[in-house]
């Protein structure tokens, strides 16, 4: 099965979130067709998860908690991240309630 390029992925997932009227953007633009993608969700307090797509133990893609903690830490980590991989996506998502539609149906790979 092809696989969706991370440009289509990101431009369906903020479609997805404008629908619902969660405020999200682009943080840094990856690589069109393959890079990676981190969600870094903001309810606006302060702190901030990032999330990033993995492998469940059946072999399932699925988003999982990279980090948790204050949201300049969540930055730092950010950082640190895209020095290691210039081919990375980061989309911020600022919900109050931490909505990021992450487990939605579509959203997966």
């Amino acid at each position: 099965m092809p696989r969706l390029t991370a440009e289509f992925w990101v431009q369906a997932y903020l479609r997805r979130l404008d629908i619902a009227n969660i405020p999200a953007f682009v943080v840094h633009k990856g690589d069109v067709t393959a890079g990676a993608v981190l969600v870094k969700s903001n309810p606006l307090n302060g702190r901030a998860k990032l999330m990033q797509r993995t492998y469940d133990a059946i072999g399932a893609r699925v988003w999982s908690v990279l980090e948790e903690g204050s949201e300049l830490e969540m930055d730092k980590i950010i950082r640190s991240q895209r020095r290691f991989d210039r081919d990375l996506w980061v989309i911020e998502v600022e919900d109050r309630d931490g909505r990021t539609l992450l487990d939605q149906e579509g959203l997966f790979g």
